[in-house]
């Protein structure tokens, strides 16, 4: 059965409690708009004390939510991720708020310029349900860093995970400055038509189109973190040993529902079988068996195990091999476990190589050489991740400069999300803006421009009434 919300409160309860939030959270900041370094800092600390506190209780959460979640992976992608974001920010945060001087031009002299980094409000932020405990908690920690408040609308699909995460936050915070909603589909729409002073969104791209024009009615400022179908090139030449390691630890992260998961692979045409019994043996290696393995993650409800089982029934009606990877040969009737589908022979009408997979399905699309694999990609929405396998550093910079993507990790997956100190988001469909890092900051903050004279007025010899020295002045300036 899918997993429904365990709200104490009814939707129309719920979207009271909200609305109401809103109006205090908004004038608790009118009363505190500019936080300290100490006071953001203290509130991060306290955060991470208590992601601590709590981690095995939330991996427990997240287990139930998805009848089997592997505790480590939970640990890494996670909570590690969490709490290393947090150190991050602490270390750093005295710097992101100083003021950044700018150039002042003769013609205005003497004054001063500078951008002074402002906290924007009230932030809200919608949680998907692949990682609820990381992508709440990172938009959370930027939103506290650059100084505001903020409401996490969290899935419906995770309520046991909510719950605890619920008891966290009300240990840490009052409702004033950091509440959480729950809800379904009414409360998530409602949620994204608040008039927020930002919106940060993590989910599908049909979704997110959904979010952006909910919000484009109060003309709220939002980050998109999307997704679509991220490509694995393995070029020509390349170690196929240490490329299919790497895509299949990417691969079978939470079963592939990672936003910046492979989603299919382009490799030379030829190498298919070889990729294959590579990966065969790979998989087996890091999972001997599947089914009542604790590191194998399930897939989170049975909506989206259909789903990724239709997609597959349908590229094989259509003419698909499918090669399922599955070492100890395992039923899996009665559970969501699902081992990973490889599809070869795809074609354009196949939802395989359509829509964004986010489970243990992949495409290998063979090319005949890498421009054609450029073009392969460069003939589709630009993804949120792109790998790259290749130790040639001349077709290193030539995928680079190509194509588009929002992040690109060379010879390796996922890597480049977890570098806190580089900005990570999308590019068109698979999104826009960032909540990682300074740039984050940067994006939940308002860089406000101040130029400020004293008594002296430099301006006064451009004021009216016009004539001869004025228009000399022009001319001597800017006629050369």
């Amino acid at each position: 059965m899918v997993a429904t919300v365990t709200s104490l409160h009814s939707p129309n309860e719920e979207l009271e409690r909200m609305h109401s939030l809103f109006k205090q959270q908004q004038q608790a900041f009118r009363n505190n708009p500019m936080p300290s370094a100490d006071e953001r800092i203290a509130d991060l600390k306290r955060l991470k004390a208590a992601i601590l506190k709590y981690q095995d209780e939330l991996a427990a959460a997240v287990n139930q939510d998805f009848s089997c979640r592997s505790t480590d992976e939970t640990m890494i992608a996670e909570i590690m991720t969490s709490v290393e974001g947090i150190n991050y920010a602490c270390k750093r945060l005295r710097g992101w708020m100083k003021p950044s001087k700018r150039h002042v031009s003769m013609l205005f002299a003497p004054s001063h310029n500078h951008v002074m980094y402002q906290p924007l409000g009230v932030v809200g932020i919608m949680v998907p349900w692949n990682y609820p405990i990381q992508l709440a908690l990172l938009p959370l920690m930027t939103a506290l860093a650059a100084g505001n408040r903020a409401m996490i609308k969290m899935s419906e699909f995770t309520p046991v995970t909510n719950k605890v995460l619920k008891k966290l936050l009300t240990e840490v915070f009052n409702e004033h400055q950091v509440a959480m909603i729950e809800g379904e589909v009414e409360v998530s729409s409602a949620f994204a038509e608040i008039p927020w002073d930002h919106l940060v969104f993590t989910g599908s791209t049909a979704v997110g189109r959904i979010v952006m024009s909910a919000a484009a009615k109060n003309l709220t400022p939002v980050t998109l973190e999307l997704g679509g179908k991220s490509p694995a090139i393995i070029a020509p030449g390349a170690s196929m040993k240490d490329a299919v390691e790497r895509i299949c630890f990417g691969k079978s992260l939470n079963a592939g529902q990672t936003c910046i998961a492979p989603d299919y692979v382009l490799l030379p045409a030829g190498k298919e079988q070889e990729f294959i019994d590579t990966y065969q043996a790979t998989f087996a290696r890091m999972y001997p068996t599947i089914r009542d393995n604790n590191d194998y993650t399930a897939v989170v409800n049975e909506r989206q195990h259909q789903r990724l089982q239709a997609w597959v029934a349908d590229a094989k009606e259509k003419g698909a091999k499918i090669t399922v990877v599955n070492p100890a040969n395992e039923d899996f009737a009665g559970t969501r476990k699902m081992p990973l589908h490889i599809v070869e022979n795809g074609t354009a009408e196949m939802k395989v190589l359509q829509e964004e997979l986010f489970g243990p399905v992949m495409p290998v699309v063979p090319y005949r050489s890498l421009d054609d694999a450029i073009d392969y990609v460069n003939d589709r929405d630009r993804p949120l991740a792109l790998y790259f396998f290749s130790y040639d550093k001349a077709q290193q910079k030539k995928v680079l400069e190509r194509t588009h993507a929002g992040g690109v990790t060379i010879n390796d997956t996922l890597m480049h999300i977890a570098q806190d100190d580089m900005p990570f988001g999308g590019v068109g469909p698979s999104g826009m803006g960032h909540y990682h890092g300074k740039e984050g900051f940067v994006s939940l903050s308002k860089a406000k421009a101040v130029h400020r004279k004293g008594r002296f007025n430099s301006g006064q010899f451009i004021y009216p009434p016009y004539g001869g020295a004025i228009q000399g002045l022009i001319r001597k300036l800017f006629i050369r």
